[in-house]
């Protein structure tokens, strides 16, 4: 998987997340802005599923990872006129619903120890792996 674009591997991946019924965007997804730096809500009509497969692939490399560092990593900077631009986190209601229905579609499952936070389970690395091998 790491030998495969991760832009690619991203959008491959959500048209495979499209298909499975557990992955769906709440009605409110159409009007929400994904963090306090940004303006207006995405342009992209299917964005529900490209963070969800940005999301999966990130657990993938980085598990157990939890909601607060998967923030700070799908945050941008916020712009503040004239004043230097500060990092701020993405919103969390969004990533914390993605976790919940990667969760009942079963590709990731949360982790007690050694450290708290979601890892991927053995559907979601069948998943990637062969995304990643239809790309390769």
């Amino acid at each position: 998987m790491k030998d495969v674009s991760p832009q690619k591997l991203i959008e491959k991946l959500s048209e495979e997340l499209k298909r499975n019924e557990n992955i769906k965007p709440p009605e409110w997804a159409k009007y929400v802005k994904t963090g306090v730096c940004s303006e207006r809500p995405p342009l992209q009509k299917d964005w529900w599923f490209l963070r969800s497969a940005a999301i999966l692939r990130k657990i993938y490399l980085r598990g157990p990872i939890g909601v607060q560092r998967l923030r700070t990593a799908f945050g941008t900077k916020r712009r503040r006129g004239h004043k230097p631009a500060h990092h701020k986190k993405a919103g969390g209601k969004i990533i914390r619903l993605i976790l919940q229905q990667l969760e009942s579609a079963g590709y990731i499952k949360k982790t007690e120890k050694p450290r708290k936070g979601r890892i991927i389970t053995s559907k979601g690395q069948k998943i990637l792996s062969k995304v990643a091998k239809e790309l390769k």
